[in-house]
Order: C-alpha cells, then structure tokens, then sequence
C-alpha cells in the first residue's frame, strides 16, 4: 500500500482487458455501418444468425432475459429482407416495453 489515504498503487497488470479487445472487435467503424446510420441495412445472413442465435443464448427464464432476446431478435430482423422494421421502430417499441415496466405493468 502506499500513498496518503492507503490507496494500493495500480500497476498496468492490474488493469482489466480492454473489453473490445477481449471480445475481438475492431473499434475501427466499417464503411458498411455508414449505410446503417443511414438507414440501409443490406441483407446479412450471416449476421442475422449470430445476433439469433444470441438472442436464443440469453434467453431464460427471467422477464429481462426474455426481454433482451426480443430486443436482439428485433435487431436482426434489420438484415432480414422479408421484414419490414427501422432502428426507430425497434427504438421506439423498446422504450414502450420499458416505460410499462417501470409502471409496474401493463394493468396499471
């Protein structure tokens, strides 16, 4: 331990993995995400599934579980050219889930 309030000095080995690293994605923005934050999201099977097969992984029996894989089911369905959704759509039907949960339910 040193310093005045007994604060042990951190040294580079006790920082934690960079989390983008750990999880091997590239920070770097690919071209393809600008057509995303435009809007376009051109078919991909091959992310479709993994953001499925997530969403099936996450899924238990807790009602945020469930939650979140609906929330990532939605989002695939943005690579998916036979459904018809926008990331204000997912957007706003997230926040209408949430705004009922913080209520206490739809009932109330």
């Amino acid at each position: 331990m040193s310093g005045e309030d007994g604060e042990r000095e951190r040294s580079e080995d006790d920082d934690p993995a960079d989390p983008l690293d750990a999880a091997g994605v590239d920070p770097v923005v690919p071209e393809s995400a600008a057509d995303a934050a435009a809007g376009e999201f051109p078919e991909d099977d091959e992310l479709r599934t993994f953001l499925r097969e997530i969403a099936g992984d996450v899924r238990g029996d807790s009602s945020e579980s469930k939650q979140l894989s609906a929330i990532l089911y939605r989002v695939s369905d943005l690579y998916d050219p036979d459904e018809q959704t926008s990331p204000e759509e997912i957007y706003l039907n997230v926040r209408h889930i949430m705004q009922i949960k913080a209520q206490g339910g739809i009932e109330r």
